[in-house]
């Protein structure tokens, strides 16, 4: 009799809960940009998107009842385009409802040329408590080259603004790798964002997504030793700045992990309201995803009678989609938690990462499993010798 893929219904009651609230538009499209996200052209229907992002939450509160919302990020897109009316709406609908945990983070994405210090401390008093700012480079060449909007002197100026706001949980999202970049100019932009004495950092490498313009038209891009150089030699530059690598491209300084990501990586629960996306929830019969109409005129339409139809993950799936997170975050996981959030039993997983604990890897330590710091440099490898046997290239 084959094996019930489901999460104990204790499991299920005590998984944590955040909410994910996607705002599709932006001032313009960037280029290496393959988020759900459209260029802004007239006039923003902020009234309709608001309402039917309250109709889509209502649903989705009802669809989990008794579960606290621990965290609440609004990403895009550029959700900084949106009045702070419209993000306290969704805080306070959620507080309404006597569903926000105390103390719960609320996170706000925003970008340096899509704000100012007056929105800032309104975004603040409608219930944002951390702030993520998209700066990308503080080098005017290199955020021409990109395609932002902003310039050096915004990003700055947008860090400056959310101190005197009052936030004191700021993010700063940082690229390298960037067109035409030398390994000086990386280094040299990373502690430029450093020296503002962000919360939290973001520090990632550009990639050309399949379907955006640099996919199509790359850009000239630096060579694989300078990309390593540059990442190599800016992780020994957090490590000393006080920057605690907690997950592949997250840094804690004095804010600590982000709390909703975290989550996510932990193969926690989320909601998932606006165009395009995305939730996981466990009850006692499954773990399901589920996901929202992309284009946003088909969303609103759609949260006026329609209801999301989540679909089971199971067996494999199940378990590759766990490890696909858990193994992003780099103190790993407990079995234990690997059983409470799936369901599966342990030597499932047992038999699934001995392998890649043999070839050092993985590894077990203090009653976690990890990536080694081998494994950990290699992590699209090791999860791609992870991937269930039918989807595993060939």
């Amino acid at each position: 009799m084959p094996e019930p893929q489901r999460a104990p219904a204790s499991a299920a009651r005590d998984v944590p809960l955040g909410l994910y609230v996607h705002f599709p538009w932006c001032l313009e499209k960037c280029p290496y940009c393959d988020f759900n996200s459209h260029a802004l052209r007239g006039t923003l229907p902020e009234a309709d998107y608001r309402n039917a992002l309250l109709r889509d939450l209502a649903r989705e509160l009802e669809r989990v009842p008794d579960r606290p919302v621990s965290s609440i990020f609004f990403g895009g897109g550029t959700p900084s385009l949106m009045a702070p009316g419209s993000v306290g709406a969704v805080v306070e609908s959620v507080r309404a409802a006597g569903r926000l945990a105390m103390g719960a983070e609320v996170t706000l994405e925003a970008n340096p040329g899509a704000a100012d210090a007056a929105r800032f401390g309104a975004y603040r008093a409608a219930g944002v408590n951390r702030l993520s700012i998209g700066v990308q480079s503080l080098d005017d060449r290199s955020l021409r080259r990109i395609g932002r909007v902003h310039d050096a002197r915004q990003a700055s100026e947008a860090v400056a603004a959310a101190r005197v706001a009052g936030f004191d949980n700021v993010n700063l999202d940082i690229m390298f790798g960037l067109p035409r970049q030398s390994v000086a100019d990386g280094l040299s932009d990373l502690e430029a964002a450093i020296a503002h004495e962000p919360d939290h950092l973001s520090y990632y490498r550009l990639t050309l997504e399949p379907g955006t313009p640099f996919h199509h038209r790359p850009p000239p891009l630096p060579d694989e030793d300078a990309i390593e150089a540059i990442h190599e030699h800016g992780l020994e530059i957090l490590r000393k700045s006080g920057y605690r690598r907690y997950e592949v491209s997250a840094f804690a300084g004095r804010g600590g992990p982000c709390r909703h990501n975290v989550n996510y990586w932990s193969f926690g629960d989320y909601l998932g309201i606006g165009a395009g996306a995305h939730g996981k929830t466990t009850d006692a019969r499954a773990v399901a995803r589920y996901a929202k109409p992309k284009h946003p005129k088909r969303y609103m339409r759609w949260t006026r009678d329609a209801r999301v139809e989540p679909a089971a993950v199971a067996g494999d799936a199940l378990l590759f989609e766990f490890l696909l997170n858990a193994l992003r975050l780099r103190d790993g996981f407990t079995p234990r938690a690997f059983a409470e959030r799936t369901g599966l039993a342990v030597g499932r997983l047992d038999a699934r990462i001995t392998p890649l604990i043999e070839a050092r890897l993985l590894e077990r330590s203090h009653g976690r499993v990890r990536a080694t710091d081998l494994g950990y440099r290699h992590l699209d490898g090791v999860l791609e010798r992870l991937l269930p046997q039918e989807t595993a290239p060939q």
